[in-house]
């Protein structure tokens, strides 16, 4: 006879509780390795892609077919598409960033909704796909130390565009030289483009490439980021290279009767 052994309220023979622990094992053991496996075929993939991209020697974390594949269709828009309704006018941004329009995910889990909608997350970054779950770890000041956003770039990035992924990062110090932003430092990548609100009134935004050359710019309507937040998006490149269109746009502007 088998000895017994209490399991909360019921008795199971040693026997079947080994085969019950031995199968949990596997199980567990099965399930670790299918995981690792898939991590490391979207690892193979990843690297598989990057070999075929060029190298940006400088910022080698930018997927550079992508970036200059986003900066195409930012040149196919025309002022007026992009001096419609607001709402439609940063679908069109996220379109040509190569980004998915998802204001119903969950953040870090795809979610699109605050891109380009406050001052900081305007920067349009194409990273490559072994960047992609890069940690911010205190390189970047002003941004979390832990801000892993791998997972959100891969399902919210258009695959079309190119190898790699895309991201509305965070501009905080793109105003030194080189920037200090999380583009450059935490995914080693240039922008494809920047989102800049021009002085004084605030009301038109230009799109900037990462040595502060025009793109494209426009001027929407409706509902607007909040007037606070386009302020200090203008802050936070002023006196920079990335200030100098939207500053030149700005006075255009004020000028036109």
């Amino acid at each position: 006879m088998h000895r017994l052994w209490k399991t909360s309220s019921l008795k199971v023979p040693s026997i079947g509780l080994s085969l019950l622990l031995t199968g949990a094992f596997i199980s567990h053991s099965a399930s670790a390795c299918m995981t690792a496996a898939g991590e490391g075929e979207r690892k193979m993939e990843s690297a598989r892609q990057a070999s075929n991209d060029l190298i940006d020697s400088s910022y080698p974390g930018t997927a550079v077919t992508r970036l200059h594949n986003v900066q195409s269709r930012v040149k196919s828009l025309t002022p007026e598409q992009l001096s419609q309704d607001w709402e439609t006018v940063r679908r069109s941004i996220l379109w040509a960033g190569g980004l998915r329009d998802l204001p119903n995910a969950r953040p870090g889990k795809g979610y699109t909704g605050h891109s380009f909608n406050d001052f900081n997350h305007c920067d349009l970054t194409t990273m490559r796909g072994d960047e992609a779950d890069n940690n911010n770890e205190g390189k970047v000041a002003g941004i979390a130390y832990n801000n892993r956003l791998g997972e959100g770039i891969r399902i919210a990035s258009i695959e079309e565009l190119g190898p790699g992924g895309s991201w509305s990062t965070c501009m905080i110090g793109c105003n030194k030289e080189p920037p200090q932003d999380v583009a450059h430092i935490q995914f080693k990548s240039r922008i494809a483009f920047k989102l800049v609100w021009t002085p004084r009134n605030y009301t038109t935004f230009v799109l900037v490439d990462d040595s502060g050359s025009l793109l494209n710019w426009g001027t929407p309507t409706g509902n607007l980021p909040h007037i606070s937040e386009r302020r200090r998006n203008f802050d936070t490149v002023a006196s920079s290279k990335y200030a100098v269109e939207a500053e030149r746009k700005g006075l255009e502007m004020q000028q036109q009767p």
